[in-house]
Parts: structure tokens; sequence; C-alpha cells
């Protein structure tokens, strides 16, 4: 039975849920974390919208409105308590589907079917319905679908109209469509996005934000949905107004970090004039900004533009490179991207003390195995950037590829669920055999984040970013390694409901489900010690250190590659002789002083360089109880290995919580 529309009259009270929706995983499950990384900049600016809309009293003097904002990623939706109190309570229930991606479309399709059956309002807004309804004329039959069941969909910007749609939602007068892709908002004093408390602290980062400064891109690229959703033309927010916003989220939340989501800060019309707020911010106001950003290649030869994002707080830029294969630029449109540029690109930003990050697209028609591993290396080698994230060319619904191969009919997965970029959706033409484009995906991670490579990367990093640089391998080493899901949609220790599953997936019983989730946490918790383990070896063995250290340090190893094993007091005190011929200052500790340091790591201070001995002996433990020679394991020394690993942990752990409390270098 089709939904007829206008049928409802309005309610005093109104529940308004805000979902921002996760997607599915291979089994079907949805994907939720404990604690989430990237927080939704769509959902903020909702929020900040309705708020206006409240504080206007835009609906209506007798109209009393509770806003719930839930984001999946994070959180788990309580769609069965939702209905039961929509059909229990006099108040009005309308849920908001929003900022919905198309990998994202079938668990939001799922959600929107489970809500209606409640008889409840159900908007759907987001990338996919707008990317996909703007190029094609026809609107597809799974959105045709939704609007048959009463779902009303979004399509577009909503700053300008978002009144209009809560308006119609509480009359019980909302369209099966609303078109607003060609109506584009002035931004410039439009609400910045809302931070919400108790939402942020799910989050990593409760000091982290987002803005968007500024929508659309100029240019055209083949795989973007940005240009034909939000326009080639740029629309800024007024600095001031982001200024004021900051303030604001320093004096009450203390939220000092932001990602400005700007597809191309480096093309917003009112660049410099947010950076001279920013930089007024925290040279005068003593308010300490920090932001990452998203720019082009050509970025660092406008005028100014680096030097002032480094005094303004820039710690890191996102810089779209997508490939190093000029063939493949060509293939995706991206004209404005000169490979043999890339070297001067990232050492100019290396100049300003800016960490960069580039995003690496895989599967171009002229993308093989030996020019991807090729590539590979000189980003690592030659270019030299600190990150790269990894992705699968796919054809998202909104962009010309997938218009051209629609009109092609050219084979595309119909399963939008795996449109993520971690799984294959077409057909690739040096890649014929399915599956060993995935493959090589993952091994490109592999090899980006090996030990070796994150070594080089922050033994060269300044100080200023040491720790930023180091945080990001820990959650992109879980997420893609660990969870081998894109860190930009993954966050820390998954969750999982047994009931909360794809329609048509069949839900488990309780004993099978506790079964897999048993092993399933298990193999985290090994993997995540393991991580841990690198990523600790990896701080000890680059952190900054004097040039005592570095001379105390070379005697030490020579001594250490000789005997293999954890160095005596009497060793100790030669590697000391001997660094001391070099460095007449250094004063030799006598034999107590260094007794007490050998099992002391904490007085040992900074001179603890490696967690290599403490390895060894975990090894040769774990070796005898597999062998069941129980007698071998020797009590003492299992208990003075858990005392330094203890003391090693404890050591990390201080120095990752102090880099975030006092900002290591980032005011120099």
């Amino acid at each position: 039975m089709l939904f007829k529309y206008g049928q409802h009259t309005p309610k005093q009270k109104v529940q308004l849920f805000l979902i921002k929706p996760s997607n599915y995983d291979d089994e079907g499950y949805v994907v939720t974390h404990f604690r989430g990384v990237l927080p939704s900049n769509t959902l903020n600016c909702l929020a900040a919208l309705t708020e206006e809309v409240l504080s206007r009293k835009l609906l209506g003097e007798g109209v009393q409105v509770t806003l719930h904002l839930l984001d999946e990623t994070v959180q788990t939706i309580p769609v069965e308590r939702i209905c039961r109190n929509a059909r229990r309570s006099h108040d009005q229930t309308v849920v908001c589907l929003v900022g919905v991606q198309t990998n994202q479309f079938p668990r939001a399709s799922d959600l929107a079917r489970a809500f209606r059956k409640a008889d409840i309002t159900v908007l759907i807004g987001g990338f996919h319905v707008s990317g996909y309804l703007s190029l094609l004329p026809d609107i597809p039959s799974d959105i045709q679908a939704l609007m048959d069941e009463g779902v009303t969909i979004v399509e577009g910007e909503v700053e300008e109209t978002w009144a209009e749609l809560l308006q119609g939602a509480v009359a019980g007068r909302l369209k099966p469509l609303y078109d607003f892709v060609n109506d584009k908002p002035d931004l410039f004093t439009k609400p910045i996005p809302l931070l919400d408390k108790r939402l942020m602290k799910r989050f990593v980062g409760s000091n982290f934000g987002t803005i968007d400064c500024g929508r659309g891109c100029p240019f055209n690229c083949s795989f973007c949905t940005i240009i034909n959703v939000q326009g080639r033309k740029m629309r800024v927010r007024s600095a001031a107004f982001i200024a004021e916003a900051i303030r604001q989220n320093w004096r009450q939340n203390r939220v000092n970090f932001y990602f400005f989501t700007d597809d191309n800060f480096a093309r917003n019309a009112q660049w410099e004039q947010i950076f001279d707020t920013l930089i007024q911010l925290r040279e005068q106001e003593n308010i300490s900004v920090q932001f990452m950003m998203q720019v082009d290649v050509l970025s660092y030869k406008i005028k100014n533009f680096v030097t002032k994002a480094r005094r303004a707080g820039c710690t890191q830029v996102f810089i779209g490179m997508e490939s190093i294969n000029p063939e493949s630029l060509k293939d995706a449109g991206k004209t404005q991207n000169k490979a043999c540029d890339y070297v001067n690109l990232i050492q100019a930003w290396h100049e300003a003390e800016v960490a960069t990050h580039v995003g690496y697209i895989l599967g171009f028609p002229h993308d093989t195995e030996e020019s991807i591993r090729r590539d590979i290396q000189r980003l690592m080698h030659e270019i030299q950037v600190e990150q790269a994230s990894f992705f699968i060319l796919i054809p998202l619904p909104g962009s010309r590829d997938h218009l051209e191969m629609k009109q092609r009919g050219d084979y595309m997965d119909p399963d939008y669920n795996k449109y993520d970029s971690i799984h294959e959706t077409m057909h690739y033409r040096h890649f014929p055999e399915p599956g060993s484009l995935t493959t090589l995906y993952h091994e490109a991670w592999e090899t980006f984040y090996s030990f070796e490579n994150m070594k080089r990367v922050l033994s060269r990093a300044s100080p200023r970013n040491y720790w930023n640089i180091l945080r990001n391998f820990i959650w992109y080493k879980n997420a893609a390694i660990l969870e081998k899901r894109h860190p930009m949609m993954a966050g820390f220790f998954r969750r999982k409901s047994r009931r909360a599953m794809r329609h048509g997936v069949s839900v488990p019983t309780r004993w099978t489900f506790a079964k897999m989730r048993v092993g399933e946490i298990a193999s985290y918790l090994k993997g995540m010690v393991a991580l841990l383990w690198e990523m600790q070896e990896l701080w000890l063995s680059t952190r900054p250190r004097s040039a005592t250290e570095e001379q105390l340090v070379h005697e030490m190893t020579r001594i250490y590659e000789s005997v293999q094993r954890r160095l005596t007091v009497s060793e100790l005190q030669l590697a000391y002789k001997r660094a001391k011929t070099h460095l007449p200052e250094l004063k030799v500790p006598s034999r107590f002083t260094l007794y007490w340091q050998k099992w002391n790591l904490f007085y040992a201070g900074r001179r603890v360089f490696t967690r290599a001995d403490i390895d060894q002996s975990w090894s040769r433990i774990v070796t005898w109880v597999r062998r069941y020679k129980f007698p071998c394991v020797s009590p003492v020394r299992v208990l003075t290995t858990v005392w330094l690993e203890l003391q090693i942990s404890a050591m990390f752990a201080h120095a990752l919580l102090q880099s975030r409390d006092k900002k290591l270098g980032l005011d120099a």
C-alpha cells in the first residue's frame, strides 16, 4: 500500500532524531566502534541549523522539539525503542537519515523501512541520493521504492530550506522528493557546525571538531561527486563567523583541533582571512588552534599560502595526489596534477614543518601490479610523504565515471554496500582476476606502513609533528591492518549487535554469535598488543635524543649486537666509558646506580632505546610453554619481564598523554 503524504496533523511535542548511518561488513553486521576518530560534519551542520530554527521559533510557538543526535559509527541505534516509544507516546517522531554516502545507503534503507513500519516520518539525504539524482534523469528503482513506502528523499544542501523541511515534517505535509541541488545556498553567514559534548565523548579526540569553511571545487576529476553535488563554484563561510565559533568551542568544550572538511581549502576565497583570524587567535588570544585541511597539488604555489598555514596552526595537509603515473592522471581527468612536480610540492610543506598526507587511488586503466608497486616505493623514498591513504577506484553515483559507465552499459556491482573504496566494484583492465586488485590494495597498506618506513618517516619528522604522525600511525595500522577497513571509516574496537544485521541475512543463534565474538575479540586484542609493542619500539628508536644520548646509544648498540642479550652492569659501564671518550662532560654512573637503572626503567628515563630484550624474553617463555618445558620457565624471569613490560608500557602511555596535553612543539 502506497503512503499518502499529508495525512498527519501537527503535534505539540516532537522527537527529532538526526541519525548518521553506518554500513555493513561483509558478513552483514552493522559496523560500529567503541570509539571513533572522525566525527560527522553533516551531523554537526544539521544540529546547528536545527538550533537556529528552534531559537527563531520557525516551527510555531506551541511546538516543543527534543533533538537527538546519533552517529551509528560509534553508537548502537535503538531502533526498537524509538519505534516502541513512537507507538506509545503522543509525541510526534521524525527521523532524518543524514549524510548518507553510497556505501551507507543499504543500511539507511533498512533503517528507513524499520521506522516506516512504526508510521514514523522519515527523510533521507546525503551524497548518494544527491549525486545519483543530479546526473541521471530517471529515479532509480531502489530510491523509488523508498518513496513508495513513504520515505522523503532530500537532494542537495539544506542551509536555506531546513526550516521548510522541518515545518513540513511537523505538519505532515512532506513531499516525496525535494530537489535543492541547483539551489546552492550562500554559506557566508550560515550557522557554523555545532559540536555536541555528549557525542564528542565517543571519539578518541574529545578536543576534535569539524568545520566546512567552504564547499565546491573548481576542478573536474572524473571520479569525484563533489563537483556535481556541491558545484564547481566555491562558496565560503565568513572568517569572522569561523573565528567566533572556535572561540566558543574553546571556552565551552576546550576544543582546539579541527578538520577543515573543504574538498579543497586552497581554492576558498576566504583562505587568507581565515588564516589571519586563526593567527590572531593563536598569537593574541592564546588559543592554541591547530587544524588539518585538504588542498590540491598546486596550493604550495599560492603566494603566502604555506607560510600562513603554518602560522595559523596547520599541522597536516591532505593532498589529492591520486597517482604518480601521468597516464592515470589523464584517465582521472586530473590535469592540474603534474607528477614531475610532486617532490617540490612535498618539500615546500616539509620546509614549513607541516606533515603531508596523500590520497592514492588504485585501479586506473593504466595501473598494473608493477607500476603500483614501483609508485609506492617512490612515494616512500623519493617523494617522502609522511602518510598515504589508499583507495580502490569505484564508480560513485554522482561522478562522471558512473554516468559514462551507465550510459555504456558497463558492469558495476549492484551492491552499494561495497562502494567504500576497499572493494572491487567494476572490471579493472590489468586486474582481470577477481580479488587481485584487492590483494594489491592490502599489500600497499602493509608496505607503506611497515616498521621500516614508519621509522624513516619519524626519524626525519620535525618535533612539531612527531606525535601527531605517531598517533596517526596507531590509528591507520589498527584500521587497515587489524580490521581491514579504511581508516577514514573505522575507529577502535568493533562492537557488534547480534540482531543489527542487514535485511535478508540470517540472525545467528546466541551461542553461535557468542563463540564468534569471543574468537574475534581474542584475535583483536592479540593484534592490538602486537601493534602497541610495535609502536613502543618505534617510539623508543625514533624519539628525539640529545647528543649525549646519541653517543651513548651508539656504544650500547655496539655491545648489544655482540652479546644479543640484556646488558650486564659491567657492560653498561663500558658503554658509558666509551661514550665519555667523545663526550668528556659525561659522568659514568656507579655500579649501584647502573644496577638500579637496569631494573628500573623510570629511573633510567631517556636512556631506554629498545624493547628488543623484553621481546626476546617473552619469546623464550612462550617457546618453553608451548613445548611443555615448564621447569625451564623461571618465575624470576617471568616476574622480571612483566615488571619491565609494565614500565615500558607506562612510559609510552605517559609520553603519549603528555604529548597530547602539552601539544609538543606545536606552538613553536
